[in-house]
């Protein structure tokens, strides 16, 4: 997670209300990791948020020391009180102040994960050499990041930030077209890299609750810049918000079992040649 305009406040609270939703790709990815080089590893998750998923890697490896990084002190703060402390397999989940843009291990790791945070952070494949030399022989970089800023969410968030009313406030906020590349271009550059890479792309249909759900769903996300960008006028941020509220209802109608929004992400593990 980041943290301005274009580094958004983040809201723990509001993220966790879809916890159980946001955790199933982290678990999905987590599947595809191979064994890790050494019995008690060493683990990095870059962008931890809350640490409500990171803790999921204590339970696949009991023994290891884990470190969640994030550079927002709201979801350090929230990590801390939450998940912080020793693990019921011997080993250690603590968390600490790191920018993604510029982290570079100072020791070597046996796995370094990163869940729904490179779409944030620009440049982010020239990231991934300097973390592949930390990894030991046989360690791995996976990570999955939304695969959808075509979808209605973020299109209709875009249209309305460049209308006239909005566009000197909000035009040059909001998360970039090219904020995540191709499945072969993560692959190809993974590749180049010495790794054996798994690249793909899942789409999930997740199933919402209550009223507006998947307004109330992206407040945690991807509208986080435009809020941050509008928190010093509170009616003008109520009135964006209807406005995207009234868009959103069209795009994504309420059945009488919920309300369907369909969400694309892109999965890669990359294993070093042991």
């Amino acid at each position: 997670m980041t943290n301005s305009v274009s580094n958004p406040v983040w809201d723990p609270g509001q993220y966790l209300r879809h916890a159980g939703h946001r955790a199933r790709p982290f678990a999905d990815l987590l599947a595809r990791v191979p064994a890790l080089p050494t019995a008690a590893p060493r683990i990095a998750d870059l962008g931890c948020g809350p640490g409500n998923v990171t803790v999921l890697l204590t339970e696949r490896w009991p023994h290891a020391h884990v470190t969640g990084y994030d550079n927002s002190p709201e979801m350090l703060d929230k990590a801390h009180t939450d998940h912080e402390g020793p693990t019921a397999g011997g080993g250690r989940l603590d968390f600490a102040p790191a920018d993604v843009r510029t982290w570079t291990p100072e020791e070597p790791y046996d796995l370094i994960v990163s869940n729904a945070t490179l779409q944030w952070v620009p440049g982010h494949t020239d990231r991934f050499a300097d973390w592949i030399t930390a990894l030991r022989p046989g360690g791995t970089v996976a990570f999955q990041v939304p695969d959808n800023i075509d979808a209605p969410l973020h299109a209709l968030m875009r249209d309305l930030a460049g209308t006239p009313r909005w566009k000197d406030r909000l035009a040059d906020v909001l998360r970039r077209t090219d904020s995540v590349h191709t499945p072969g271009a993560y692959l190809d550059r993974l590749a180049r890299l010495g790794c054996a890479a798994d690249v793909w792309q899942t789409t999930y249909y997740h199933v919402l609750e209550g009223e507006d759900p998947v307004l109330d769903w992206v407040k945690g996300t991807g509208l986080r810049p435009a809020l941050t960008a509008l928190a010093d006028d509170p009616e003008a941020r109520e009135a964006f918000l209807t406005e995207y509220r009234d868009l959103l209802r069209q795009a994504y109608p309420s059945a009488p079992y919920g309300t369907v929004m369909p969400f694309r992400r892109l999965f890669a593990v990359a294993t070093k040649e042991a």
